[in-house]
């Protein structure tokens, strides 16, 4: 700790004095290219259909996830992460799949528009595909089966890799996915594909306006493979885990609830670290905003900040787009 004179010689506030100063000094600054747009593409739809707890958020079409696309890239994203919403749905989640399955499509759409331009990043899980609402498949006592739902795993990741994806992100929590997803990309011919590990990914009460986003089937929690958000030792176990199994990048999500977390998980790696500022973390500021309570893009600007601050090099968020425009 560095001994520094004492007032009134030293005057921190002289750091402070006009924005031209704060400019300069300012020890965080967050760039464009950190920010990741995530998207939701429905099946079946003619036009976009606003998802009303995430005010400005929309189920896209495929013609207009095309648009937000190139609207990332003119905003200068480093990239977008997809969710598919099927028409249909069943127990194991076979829309997740197939081929011509709704995510499948929107990869090879998206590549089709922007191509390298932006980094295409495809959710790797089974919870939006099946009708019980879970991120795996189920046993015969209706508990989620960790083995055989990697064994879904590992096809989806081979044809979301065959459609295109430059990135894709296990996001179930389940037992060594990681080195399941990575033994079948490299057997598929595709080990350029990178992994961004969902690392510590907390059952958390703020997913309430993403389970609108994606139509969930969900009755009841995911508490038996989520992190419990009493627990912040064990997010280092999973992120040794990971890692060991081939992780290119690793996540902490929730963002601001976890903000420690992140911290702790960037001082031990050195690959990149990202965070999910999620749908109830957008939602509560959107809502106050609305209400006057707050100032909105002050708002948005302290939060990104925050989390950038406390060791995120990759930020998702959906006021990616937006908040990007501003910064250019």
């Amino acid at each position: 700790m560095s001994t520094y004179g004492s007032f009134p010689a030293s005057r921190p506030r002289r750091l402070r004095t006009i924005p031209a100063m704060r400019r300069m000094v300012a020890e965080h600054r967050l760039h464009p290219a950190e920010l990741i747009l995530p998207a939701f593409v429905r099946e079946g739809i003619a036009e976009p259909v606003p998802v009303s707890s995430m005010p400005g958020v929309v189920q896209h079409t495929r013609d207009t996830l095309r648009k937000a696309a190139v609207e990332a890239v003119e905003a200068g994203l480093g990239g977008i992460m997809l969710f598919g919403v099927p028409e249909h749905k069943d127990a194991t989640g076979s829309g997740g799949t197939d081929p011509d399955g709704i995510l499948q499509v929107a990869i090879r759409d998206v590549k089709a528009e922007v191509g390298d331009e932006l980094i295409v990043m495809s959710d790797l899980c089974l919870d939006e595909f099946t009708d019980h609402g879970h991120c795996g498949v189920l046993d015969s006592e209706g508990r989620v089966d960790n083995d055989a739902t990697l064994e879904r795993y590992a096809e989806m990741a081979r044809v979301q890799a065959d459609a295109g994806v430059h990135v894709v992100g296990p996001s179930g929590m389940m037992d060594g996915q990681v080195g399941v997803v990575r033994a079948a990309l490299d057997a598929a011919g595709h080990q350029d594909v990178s992994i961004l590990a969902y690392t510590a990914k907390y059952s958390s009460a703020f997913y309430g306006p993403f389970r609108e986003a994606v139509a969930s089937s969900l009755s009841g929690d995911r508490k038996t493979y989520q992190q419990d958000p009493a627990n912040a030792r064990e997010s280092l176990r999973e992120l040794a885990l990971d890692l060991a199994e081939g992780a290119d990048m690793v996540m902490v999500k929730p963002a601001l609830p976890y903000l420690d977390v992140l911290h702790r998980v960037a001082e031990s790696v050195d690959v990149p670290v990202a965070a999910y500022q999620i749908s109830g973390e957008y939602a509560m500021v959107e809502a106050a905003a609305a209400n006057g309570w707050i100032d909105r893009e002050r708002a948005i600007e302290e939060t990104l900040t925050s989390i950038k601050r406390a060791g995120a090099n990759m930020i998702l968020t959906y006021w990616a787009t937006e908040f990007a425009r501003r910064l250019r």
